[in-house]
């Protein structure tokens, strides 16, 4: 059995029924609610391990429910939702989400999700609770408390800020963000300039970590932004 608990927000009755159908078959616990405010009240009072988030929701939208969680939250936020459009899928990533399922959707496909984003919650874990801003990923370790990085026992030499930029894409780690995202979270200002800043800042990561074969990668989103992907 999946101990895994999912929080379903949909006012639609149908597509709840389907849910609990297919997602109680594969194992998981599930949660419900029909309204953003209710999404919000509901993870302060019980263990989520994932959220299915549609964006045409009653009180507050999936896109600012979606902000909202990221805010205080770790757990993946898949949108599910009829809404299809480019426009709308890269709002739902700028909103946060770490995956898109546009609905009529194949449940097998959607489980499918569901596991590779727990999955990608699992391989990434602080050291301990008693180390807070410690990441660990396969032989990579970033320190935010000492701007400290080691690949495989071997510490690199990174600026500050190329610290603090790889330490925020482990943070959030799948999801993608623009440049001017980058620029506000990492340099704490709205920049009015020329963003290439962060490509520069992306190059020099690649070249200093040299990922290549790891099971995780800055990868560039064309047209979009970057994201660290883990495999």
């Amino acid at each position: 059995m999946n101990s895994k608990t999912i929080l379903v927000a949909d006012d639609d009755q149908n597509i709840c029924e389907l849910l609990k159908l297919y997602l109680t078959d594969a194992g998981f616990s599930l949660l419900f609610c029909h309204d953003g405010s209710s999404a919000l009240t509901m993870l302060k009072e019980n263990k989520v391990d994932l959220i299915l988030l549609d964006i045409m929701l009653p009180l507050i939208n999936g896109w600012e429910v979606c902000k909202m969680i990221k805010m205080n939250h770790s757990m993946p936020v898949i949108m599910i939702t009829a809404r299809d459009m480019l426009e709308d899928k890269l709002q739902g990533f700028d909103s946060g989400a770490d995956d898109y399922v546009v609905k009529p959707f194949q449940p097998k496909e959607l489980i499918s999700r569901i596991n590779a984003r727990l999955k990608d919650r699992i391989n990434i874990q602080p050291q301990s609770p008693v180390q807070e801003g410690i990441f660990l990923i396969d032989g990579l370790k970033v320190d935010i408390n000492s701007y400290e990085v080691y690949n495989n026992g071997v510490l690199i030499d990174l600026k500050p800020k190329e610290v603090k930029l790889l330490y925020f894409f482990l943070q959030n780690r799948n999801m993608v963000f623009s440049r001017d995202q980058l620029l506000d979270k990492v340099w704490n200002y709205e920049f009015m300039g020329d963003t290439r800043t962060v490509d520069v800042h992306i190059k020099s990561l690649r070249e200093k970590l040299d990922d290549t074969g790891a099971t995780w990668k800055i990868k560039t989103i064309w047209g979009v932004g970057y994201k660290l992907e883990v495999r």
